[in-house]
């Protein structure tokens, strides 16, 4: 057993994932690897946002395949075991596992990096074959081929976190072009690979042609549905999760609507809806329901792109802010030289690092989770002029409605409308919508805010469900050319309250007041009226 291969390290690091409380059993991925291992020389890179479960699925493909520890007392009781080439193949292969991210974070420069690899792989290698007479200069390359000469000895490959150095400040252009040149020459037209499975958030690089890893197949969460399962939990995974949370915990205070609220909202290309694992397992051994995203890194990145107004980038984030979803052409290959100059090349890198999803050609702020980050950029940032300005006049706007202070309102509502850009035209209601829900970002520091919510007889702009018992609850309706009045007759007579008192009992809450609101605009006048009561 050596430091990357057949480490009993990477048996550890799965075996404590198996024995958490809110553990997801995805073993069944194993059968699709099973069948690229017989074929042989398979490569395969698969792609997703930080905290989507990548590394824990290395590791239990490590933990299954490598031949240096006996995992069955991991893998016996889980999905895998019921397939008939089970036995075949646990522990019977040497894997060569490294997680590139431990070396990136340890080294002070490329070559120190990359020296630092191969300088352990290669003594691994020559302690695990002795007989074999490895020339002392050679490249690990070199070894491996001779090593399969020799022993006719093939190597299944795993690779987590590929991408690790792409993100240290001190990786030059040239930098990058060699370790993909190295990891080419590792994987590329030899006959020592059983299979190379790769893992990391950016996809694979495509520089120039003589290094380019043309051997890989690569699956993306935006645009291959394949092994989509495998990364993300399901909302069957996370009712059964749920389960296990209201057994173990004596007083829960997370309900199941609040994990599909915070932290769902992610789409496959292939369709299916996935939340983000991390963040749901956290909220339920926490009994916390809060944000457990980091905004570090790429975000901080990212986030000059938005502030400094790229491209025009910082209207549309302030209509995703408001709800809104925007169209985008995702072309994820534009994210590994992270010099954006366009809009779909700056959501193209949200997409791939999980601050946006992409669905049916349109990008949107997938839960409350990432809602609150890009809700704090757009409140903190004074440098997006008009929309910083509209988003710090929310806090007022919440407490005018509260306190019924119509007046305060019609005036935010009209300082909104008159600002020097105008965020939109404002000549409809989803245009007056966007406008009322950047006004009101302050609440959702307070409530659960839905749009369009089915309700009574109809349909609901917005209702505000409060966050903790007793505050009152919000009922608010737009009216275009009609008055405030006529938004209230409508919230009574559809009986929007049902749906209101529906999902508090749902979520076992209780409200205080339910205040119901109807604002009107006149796009003769170019006024706006409110009217505030308690229903």
């Amino acid at each position: 057993m050596g430091y990357y291969l057949n480490s009993n390290r990477i048996c550890s690091l799965y075996e404590s994932e198996v024995r958490k409380p809110y553990f997801v059993d995805k073993t069944k991925m194993l059968r699709d690897l099973i069948t690229l291992v017989e074929q042989g020389n398979n490569h395969i890179c698969i792609t997703r946002p930080r905290r989507f479960g990548k590394s824990v699925m290395a590791s239990m493909i490590g933990s299954f395949f490598s031949r240096g520890f006996d995992s069955s007392c991991i893998f016996d009781s889980l999905n895998i075991a019921a397939d008939k080439r089970y036995r075949e193949h646990l522990n019977r292969h040497d894997v060569i596992y490294i997680d590139f991210s431990e070396a990136a974070n340890i080294s002070n420069g490329y070559q120190e990096f990359i020296d630092s690899v191969t300088t352990i792989l290669r003594e691994d290698l020559h302690e695990a074959f002795p007989d074999v007479n490895f020339w002392k200069k050679a490249a690990v390359v070199q070894d491996l081929r001779k090593i399969h000469e020799k022993t006719k000895t093939s190597f299944i490959f795993v690779f987590d976190e590929w991408d690790c150095i792409f993100h240290k400040k001190y990786t030059t252009k040239d930098d990058k072009e060699s370790f993909i040149s190295f990891l080419a020459s590792l994987t590329k037209g030899t006959g020592y690979v059983s299979l190379s499975y790769m893992t990391g958030i950016l996809p694979i690089a495509k520089y120039s042609s003589g290094s380019t890893i043309n051997n890989f197949t690569e699956y993306t969460m935006a645009v291959q549905p394949k092994y989509s399962e495998y990364f993300g939990f399901s909302d069957g995974e996370v009712d059964l999760l749920y389960d296990r949370y209201t057994k173990n915990e004596k007083t829960p205070t997370v309900t199941r609507n609040d994990l599909k609220l915070w932290y769902d909202g992610y789409y496959t290309a292939g369709g299916m809806k996935m939340y983000n694992p991390r963040s749901v397992v956290l909220a339920l051994t926490n009994n916390c329901l809060t944000g457990y995203w980091t905004t570090t890194g790429p975000y901080s990145e990212i986030s000059t792109y938005i502030v400094n107004d790229i491209d025009g980038v910082k209207k549309d984030v302030a209509l995703m802010v408001a709800g809104e979803a925007v169209p985008s052409n995702v072309e994820e290959f534009a994210v590994t030289a992270m010099n954006l100059s366009t809009k779909d090349e700056i959501f193209s890198a949200m997409v791939v690092y999980g601050f946006l999803n992409y669905e049916n050609g349109k990008v949107h702020i997938p839960n409350r989770e990432l809602m609150a980050e890009f809700a704090k950029t757009i409140r903190k940032e004074n440098r997006l002029g008009y929309i910083y300005d509209l988003a710090n006049v929310s806090d007022r706007m919440l407490k005018a409605t509260l306190s019924g202070d119509t007046k305060t309102m019609e005036e935010i509502l009209q300082f909104a409308h008159n600002t020097e850009t105008p965020l939109l035209s404002y000549n409809d209601e989803t245009e007056l919508t966007a406008i009322v829900n950047l006004v009101y970002l302050a609440a959702r520091d307070r409530y659960y805010v839905e749009r369009e919510d089915r309700a009574g007889k109809g349909y609901v702009d917005f209702i505000f469900y409060p966050v903790k018992q007793g505050e009152d609850g919000i009922i608010l309706e737009l009216k275009v050319d009609d008055t405030p009045e006529a938004a209230i007759r409508q919230i009574r007579d559809r009986d929007y309250v049902l749906r209101f008192q529906g999902k508090l009992g749902q979520q076992n809450r209780q409200a205080g007041r339910v205040l119901i609101v109807g604002i009107g605009y006149d796009r003769k006048n170019k006024d706006h009226h409110c009217r505030v009561e308690v229903f």
